[in-house]
């Protein structure tokens, strides 16, 4: 897990943004403990309370689920709202590049010939 420490996202979130993405991606499956809120600390050498607001945020998306005693577990995911999470994301970049694409000038025929070429790019 990368922390940047001079970055403008708090700490919190970029712990819980990583955490979500390797939930979401498949990498940390239903039923899998998250690594101990102290543990995480330690290793990325940063308060317990931070790493704890970050799994409450995890918690609070339904991501995971405070196990008494035994730390965090990942909750199994619906496949139908990850793909609608996904989604959105998607629409928001989209929206953020279309308006950066007005700011220069494209036309919507140009961005559309844009995305024809970097999806045969890759």
């Amino acid at each position: 897990m990368k922390i940047l420490q001079n970055s403008e996202i708090p700490i919190y979130k970029q712990i819980a943004m990583q955490l979500k993405e390797e939930i979401l991606s498949g990498k940390l499956t239903a039923g899998e403990y998250l690594p101990s809120i102290r543990g995480l600390a330690k290793d990325l050498k940063i308060s317990v309370i931070t790493t704890m607001k970050a799994y409450e945020e995890l918690c609070a998306e339904g991501l995971v689920t405070s196990v008494q005693g035994k730390g965090f577990v990942v909750n199994p995911q619906d496949t139908a709202m990850i793909r609608e999470q996904r989604l959105r994301e998607v629409e928001d970049h989209l929206l953020e590049a279309l308006e950066a694409a007005k700011t220069i000038g494209m036309t919507v025929e140009e961005v559309r010939d844009l995305i024809t070429v970097l999806n045969h790019t890759e």
